[in-house]
């Protein structure tokens, strides 16, 4: 008998482990075309972002954020929730073969989604100018209103799409059009037309008809992907389930909430302040946006991971999960994390000297992406498990703080207030998120396999300081940021190499080579 336990106990230790290296390479192979995808998208957003700082000026792009936190907000209300409850009911009627549900959640989602876009759509158009004049007094605002409504729009269709190929889980093909198909358009576009004098009118031409053609090929793959019984309407449309209006209504209030922490701080500067502050404040965050693309990588396939193992009640292997993927997570985001504070300063004057005085903003922003990626994928583990309700109600309560924050240090530190109460409210959020996934779930990613991170970490930090002190001087500085980043991502992986990794990183390491290979294999067969 207890030979026959012992057994039973290796076998199934043994299926845990091939459970666990399965989904870590799905997760990996998913993960790699996205965040292949986020970093083309990355690279070349930021030299267009340099393109624009020295074409347009801070003031320009101070105006066009202006009116991106106009459409933000009204997005929030045109798409009541269902793109992201395409993610799962899309997943959930495709696996359980509810053909007829599908059919209608799809059609009656794109009819809702085209009535509330041409709706709000003329709210932009009608209202705009009294908003542009009034609450932002940046008159020059009212005559781009109109593209605006359209970016919407298309934007929005777009969005819904392109969650519903996530709940196809084709997030690669995704990927392939937004980022490899869409970007590229837009960065030509836009050089073509500003460097035709039309200026900031040009980059806003470009990005709506980017737009418009990233929805037509959203539509052909969807249309293509999509079973056949559910593109044919002779049997009419079923209604929406409760439980999809229930979460829609969820994910509506979430995606308020989160609207509220991250455009109150642009709001209130361009209510405080002006458009050219704004257009500094915006850079800088765009580049603190980037620091978490590991875990927003990890987040586009992690999360119908999540729902499918608590469906499953698979507890202990969606701990295991989290586990390794944190510390991956934070591991790979911290040689990032470096540069960005290290060359603060350079990483800004890359814009222009306008932009040189936003590095505070660079610095403190990072801080607070560091916690965001150190407790790993937390929001979504509420989420995709059921507690919507304790996500929400933590939402609700630091949006609350993220305005009350931004209202009394935006008037008297200016940008550098709005950076404290954006960091604040992230640490704030994510420390509570943590708290509340161990409460409900009983998951908590951290164990003593993360002190292994201490000693990458100061090699990397030991090699950036060595450059700056070395090549401080060197010009043009963006081959110096280039050269640290790819040293402290060197350092930081061999330090980790050379002192060892646990059981699971090894499988995860493994998981990652065996695709990375087997991708490298089918390209010299192709060629």
């Amino acid at each position: 008998m207890v030979h026959d336990k012992i057994v039973s106990d290796e076998q199934s230790q043994l299926v845990e482990t091939q459970n666990f290296q399965h989904q870590m390479g799905h997760i990996s192979r998913q993960s790699g075309v996205f965040f292949a995808g986020t970093i083309f998208t990355a690279a070349a957003g930021y030299f267009l972002k340099v393109y624009l700082a020295r074409a347009l000026g801070a003031e320009a792009l101070g105006i066009y954020a202006l009116g991106m936190t106009m459409v933000g907000f009204l997005g929030i209300f045109n798409a009541f929730g269902l793109p992201q409850s395409a993610v799962r009911f899309v997943a959930a009627y495709t696996a359980t073969v509810k053909l007829d549900l599908l059919r209608g959640f799809l059609a009656r989602s794109l009819i809702v989604l085209v009535v509330s876009n041409l709706l709000f759509g003329a709210i932009v158009v009608l209202l705009g100018p009294w908003i542009s004049t009034r609450f932002y007094h940046t008159p020059a605002l009212k005559s781009y209103l109109g593209w605006f409504a359209l970016i919407m729009m298309f934007g929005s269709l777009s969005a819904f799409l392109g969650q519903v190929l996530g709940g196809y889980k084709d997030v690669a093909r995704r990927t392939v059009i937004t980022n490899f198909v869409g970007v590229p358009l837009m960065i030509g576009l836009t050089v073509v037309l500003v460097t035709r004098g039309m200026g900031l009118r040009g980059y806003v031409l470009a990005q709506a008809i980017t737009a418009a053609v990233v929805l037509m090929l959203l539509v052909s793959v969807v249309w293509r992907i999509t079973p056949r019984a559910a593109r044919t309407f002779s049997s009419g449309l079923p209604l929406f389930e409760k439980e999809v209006i229930s979460f829609s209504v969820v994910v509506f209030g979430i995606g308020f909430l989160e609207f509220s922490m991250a455009q109150a701080d642009k709001v209130l500067i361009g209510f405080y302040l002006d458009a050219r502050e704004l257009g500094i404040y915006a850079v800088a965050a765009a580049l603190v946006a980037f620091v978490p693309i590991m875990l927003q990588t990890v987040n586009q396939i992690f999360s119908p991971t999540i729902a499918d193992l608590h469906a499953r009640q698979q507890r202990e292997l969606l701990g295991r999960i989290f586990r390794s993927l944190t510390k991956w997570i934070l591991g790979l985001t911290l040689p990032l994390a470096a540069v960005m504070i290290i060359f603060a300063p350079a990483l800004m004057r890359i814009f222009g000297h306008d932009f040189e005085g936003g590095w505070p903003i660079l610095v403190i922003g990072t801080l607070g992406q560091l916690v965001n990626c150190g407790v790993g994928s937390v929001g979504y583990l509420l989420l995709m498990s059921g507690n919507q309700l304790s996500l929400i109600r933590i939402q609700a309560v630091t949006a609350c703080l993220m305005v009350a924050l931004s209202l009394v240090l935006i008037p008297r530190w200016g940008i550098t207030g709005a950076a404290v109460a954006s960091a604040v409210t992230n640490v704030v959020a994510n420390v509570w998120y943590l708290s509340e996934v161990r409460r409900t779930l009983g998951l908590f990613p951290y164990s003593r396999s993360y002190w292994r991170l201490l000693l990458p970490l100061l090699g990397g930090l030991v090699t950036l300081f060595l450059l700056r002190a070395i090549f401080g001087t060197f010009r043009p500085e963006w081959m110096v940021i280039a050269a640290a980043l790819l040293l402290a991502y060197g350092a930081f992986i061999g330090v980790a190499l050379a002192i060892g990794l646990d059981a699971d990183d090894r499988l995860v390491a493994r998981a990652v080579w065996s695709r990375l290979r087997a991708s490298f294999t089918n390209a010299e067969a192709g060629a």
